[in-house]
């Protein structure tokens, strides 16, 4: 079946190196009836999506639907013009291109949840609940590590270590805990916007070849700004004193759990490596680093056995160390992956029927690049900001360098203007129910909206 596999994917591989012919010769459907029933069948699963706290529904089961419904529709349509591989060939660079971002993805979560397994973040969190900081200081200490982890780890997962911190230590303080994680979403959004693995809009304009990893870096102050205008202002309503002290246990790191920190860095510069020095996508290089993860896994284990056979019985279950990277792998976030596939798919044939070049000319043409782009970070606070970017690269719109990054730069941070525009705002209004709410977050939304114009006015002044 393996050779079979690859035998076939060799055959249509070259396939995908026709996209952009079959492109040029869409057909325009936006007026047609198969083009409404698509933006129809989208609205209407999206609608879904946004409803997915009140319908306890996973948003990836409407979006893969509907990217169903709306390819059948259009290879439907272009079998009847007598085109029956047009629709073939645009699924297949569509497909092509979400591949690339899935192992990414996969390969990066993978890390994260062996260090989680590990005790890493855990370890971190309780050395922060003991120090006996003031309200104030974890304030802006939770925000600060907020920053400067989502870069590396995603922003989801440091934004639910962080909340677990705020949760702990804040137990006598519901409006500490209120604004903290206000605090934390801005901070993990801000902090990802710089890095190609900070985000999934960052990682997938980074695989595209627009912006070089270099390049990223140079959104660095302007997400400082980002960040550091609505913290500032915020840290004057965090109560006075100190939080007491609800445990004096620290959780220690599991053997192995620095070295797997270590590991991750190492795979992220050969993802790096491949890219600028080999001219390689990636994805390539993290899977590569998959492989680093797999041996050390494989230490863990033998160590663990041969630790157990040099100890007496009664030790035996403290030694044996059952570190499986396919546990590691099965605890992806995979609603996450599947809806990135139903979004990418779904945009996608929106994109092959005409209405992303309709949009493009009205957004890019009439209103300007400018406007078009802090328009896209307002945007992604009502919708997710992935669907959002993807449609803004499948665009692929005239502009500089500059507006590009400033693209990027909203799309990351303009989630942060409401707690529905970013998956950690969301995963923090069910973390911290009760204490941090779509109301409690929409209260602050001037301040966060003084950080979005003051980041985006930063980013001219600097890369202008």
């Amino acid at each position: 079946m393996k050779t079979l596999f690859f035998i076939l994917f060799a055959i249509f591989l070259p396939n995908t190196s026709f996209a952009s012919d079959v492109a040029s010769q869409a057909i325009d459907l936006t007026s047609h009836w198969v083009g409404y029933t698509a933006v129809a069948i989208f609205v209407l699963a999206y609608t879904l999506v946004i409803l997915e706290e009140k319908l306890h529904l996973r948003k990836s089961k409407p979006v893969l639907f509907a990217a169903g419904l709306i390819w059948i529709l259009i290879a439907a349509y272009y079998n009847s013009q007598g085109q029956p591989h047009a629709a073939e060939v645009a699924i297949r660079h569509n497909f092509l291109e979400y591949t690339e971002l899935f192992f990414f993805l996969l390969v990066a979560m993978t890390y994260i949840n062996s260090m989680l397994e590990r005790n890493v973040f855990e370890a971190l969190r309780d050395w922060l609940v003991i120090k006996g900081f003031s309200y104030k200081a974890l304030f802006w200490l939770t925000g600060i590590l907020a920053f400067f982890i989502s870069p590396i780890a995603d922003n989801l997962t440091t934004a639910l270590i962080m909340c677990a911190v705020v949760l702990t230590v804040g137990k006598d303080e519901p409006k500490f805990i209120g604004i903290s994680c206000i605090n934390i979403v801005v901070a993990a959004n801000a902090g990802g916007a710089f890095s190609p693995f900070g985000d999934i809009t960052t990682l997938m304009v980074w695989q595209k070849g627009i912006v070089q990893f270099s390049e990223f870096f140079n959104l660095f102050i302007p997400s400082v700004v980002n960040y550091l205008v609505p913290a500032f202002i915020m840290q004057f309503a965090i109560p006075t004193g100190t939080p007491s002290a609800h445990s004096n246990e620290i959780i220690q790191i599991k053997r192995g759990g620095l070295t797997i920190v270590g590991l991750f860095i190492l795979t992220i510069i050969t993802a790096v490596s491949f890219y600028n020095f080999l001219h390689l996508p990636p994805v390539y290089g993290m899977m590569m680093g998959l492989s680093y993860l797999k041996f050390f896994g494989y230490y863990l284990r033998r160590a663990g056995r041969i630790a157990v056979m040099k100890s007496d019985i009664e030790n035996q279950i403290d030694l044996k160390d059952e570190f499986d990277i396919f546990q590691k792998i099965a605890k992806a976030e995979w609603d996450t992956l599947l809806f990135f596939y139903g979004v990418i798919l779904a945009v996608g044939g929106l994109g092959f029927i005409g209405y992303l070049s309709m949009v493009s000319e009205f957004m890019y043409g009439e209103l300007g690049a400018t406007t078009a782009n802090i328009l896209v970070g307002l945007l992604s606070a009502i919708v997710d900001n992935i669907p959002v970017m993807f449609a803004v690269l499948t665009m692929n719109p005239e502009m500089s360098h500059t507006q590009w990054l400033l693209v990027t730069l909203t799309a990351g941070v303009g989630g942060s203007l409401l707690s529905i525009g970013s998956a950690a705002g969301v995963a923090l209004m069910g973390q911290a129910r009760g204490y941090y709410t779509f109301f409690s977050h929409l209260k602050w939304a001037p301040v966060i909206g003084l950080g979005y114009a003051a980041s985006i006015y930063a980013h001219f002044l600097i890369n202008g």
